[in-house]
């Protein structure tokens, strides 16, 4: 083997020129041509492109079918919360959907969607040719789709395999119940988020490198774009956590396999598994908010005539989410019976970690006082962004203070709260990203129209979803469960208030319809760009790295070659 390895690298190091179709950022236009020439075509070209702006698209196709799962998902649970009575899916359907919703939306959406817009854009607003290592970028994307297959395991060979059904543990895998079931549908899903934890971690190093040795001469730290900023802190994040991660999943995988004992009853016990699942998922929360935060901070101040305010303590408080959040995990586990005193400095961390979140949330707001606001739809989704935030950090706040936490723990409060950032505030952030750098990526225009209506339709919809869910969790209605009881009084408070947000994700679905049709039939047919400065920044003294490279390199080719098509 150790023979067969040297001779593969020997024959690599003859191969002269092996990224020679990756194009170089600051080339001339005839070198663009050359490069591009050289690429294979077809789909040999997206099997094996080490293009850092190929592998972006491809993570963010990616993404968006993982976003389609885990939403058909969620709409079949919330038809099932229409009535009390089990009419609609039995109790395995709904527990099995309840796992697959949440860890497709954390590890098969969220942290891929993040690094498709950290793939395409930190090589251009760096002023890199590329990663610093484009082959292990091609790698780690990859192993994602291996990783899909094997999470969604037990829901796809189900009706095909004996033995084998959906894992119904939820997402945070708690045992003694994960260890328990016998169903192999558990173990493909822990194989598969370990896949997805290395995918994720040979990205952060390919982040972390390229950041501190490809930069070019002119971008120094003091002038690093806050995108890149809020990358670095988060890749540096997935090194401390996801390995832990990847190690606690080992275990869990020998306790139901060869009979170890790392987390039963009579071993290392369940708060074991809940204190090392939650030093990885709490930290996890700020690896998946801090470049959306990035990517609002870079862009709401483009549609408000000014730059970002208080650029330095925007940095310095990604750096604070960045350690904190691994000071925090505790606080999930109020209500298991830990020392008061431990308690107590959890939640005291828990409470100050919203500083460095309200310094961002203030300077968005001081960047929109008095800007020169322009309300496009990149624009409308940050302000929707800071909006949802707010509310979620607020719930946050509330659940971070023992006595309340131990009332709403385990409630749908939980689930608001979490969902206000996710999908209200990820979410918002991911669509402005799309609809900012769409003239980049695709040289075309998305109709803004549609736009707009995808904007109102997930704003009501997350609101009219969530907001009840708060009421939910303040009635006592506890989350995961399939079914619940008729309350008491004139009105049933429960089935209205599922109603109202089952609603809601009518709405959502409405919207991320528009969203994708707008995306593809805008793709193939939009109006051509013409102008390398689209978004009109130059005039405000904001025009930036990526669209400069644009107008040098993609524009020509696009204004050459090509009829204009009718757009929007």
């Amino acid at each position: 083997m150790a023979v067969l390895l040297v001779g593969i690298a020997g024959i690599l190091a003859r191969i002269e020129d092996w990224r020679s179709y990756t194009i170089a950022i600051g080339g001339s236009h005839g070198a663009h041509e050359r490069a591009h020439a050289e690429k294979p075509s077809g789909i040999l070209r997206w099997l094996t492109t080490v293009d850092h702006k190929d592998i972006g698209i491809l993570y963010g196709v990616f993404a968006v079918v993982a976003f389609a799962w885990g939403g058909i998902a969620v709409v079949l649970m919330r038809f099932e919360l229409l009535y009390p009575a089990e009419d609609f899916l039995s109790t395995s359907a709904y527990n099995g959907l309840l796992t697959t919703h949440g860890i497709t939306m954390l590890f098969l959406f969220g942290t891929p969607m993040l690094a498709a817009f950290s793939n395409y854009l930190i090589p251009l607003l760096i002023g890199a040719d590329d990663m610093a290592f484009p082959r292990i970028n091609a790698i780690a994307f990859w192993l994602l789709p291996s990783a899909a297959l094997l999470i969604w395991g037990g829901v796809l060979g189900g009706p095909f395999l004996e033995n084998i059904e959906p894992a119904q543990t939820a997402w945070t895998m708690y045992t003694p119940l994960s260890i328990e079931q016998q169903n192999p549908g558990v173990d493909l899903m822990l194989l598969g988020l370990h896949l997805s934890g290395v995918a994720a971690t040979m990205g952060a190093i390919n982040f972390i490198a390229t950041i501190f040795t490809e930069r070019s001469e002119d971008v120094t730290w003091a002038t690093l774009d806050i995108f890149s900023w809020t990358v670095l802190v988060q890749s540096a994040q997935i090194l401390f956590a996801f390995p832990l991660l990847g190690s606690a999943l080992v275990m869990l995988l020998l306790d139901r396999n060869l009979g170890t004992t790392f987390f039963t009853l009579d071993g290392g016990g369940p708060l074991l598994w809940q204190h090392l699942f939650w030093f990885f998922g709490h930290p996890e929360v700020y690896i998946l908010v801090l470049p959306p935060m990035g990517l609002v901070s870079y862009i709401l101040p483009k549609f408000c005539g000014r730059k970002l305010f208080g650029f330095k303590f925007v940095v310095y408080s990604t750096l604070a989410l960045g350690v904190l959040s691994f000071g925090v995990w505790a606080h999930h586990m109020f209500a298991t019976g830990m020392d008061p005193r431990l308690r107590a400095s959890f939640m005291a961390v828990s409470i100050a970690i919203a500083i460095p979140s309200a310094v961002k949330t203030f300077n968005w707001m001081a960047t929109m006082w008095n800007g020169a606001l322009r309300t496009t739809a990149p624009f409308l989704f940050c302000v929707g962004f800071v909006g949802n935030f707010i509310i979620g950090g607020v719930t946050g706040v509330f659940e971070a203070a023992i006595p309340v936490d131990l009332i709403l723990h385990d409630t749908y409060h939980v689930v608001a709260h979490f969902h206000y950032i996710i999908m209200g505030g990820i979410a918002f952030a991911v669509f402005a990203g799309i609809y900012y750098w769409f003239p980049l990526y695709t040289g075309r225009w998305y109709q803004r129209s549609l736009a707009k209506w995808h904007f109102w339709l997930t704003l009501l919809g997350t609101n009219v979803t969530f907001f009840p869910m708060v009421l939910l969790g303040y009635a006592g209605m506890p989350r995961r469960y399939a079914t619940y009881a008729l309350t008491a009084g004139p009105v049933d408070l429960f089935t209205l208030l599922h109603q109202l947000a089952t609603l809601g994700v009518v709405l959502l679905v409405i919207g991320q319809l528009i969203f994708v049709w707008n995306l593809v039939t805008s793709w193939l047919e939009g109006r051509l760009v013409t102008d390398g400065d689209p978004w009109d920044l130059a005039a405000t003294g904001q025009f930036p790295r990526e669209f400069a490279w644009f107008e040098r390199e993609r524009l020509p080719a696009l204004t050459d070659g090509g009829e204009e098509s009718t757009g929007d």
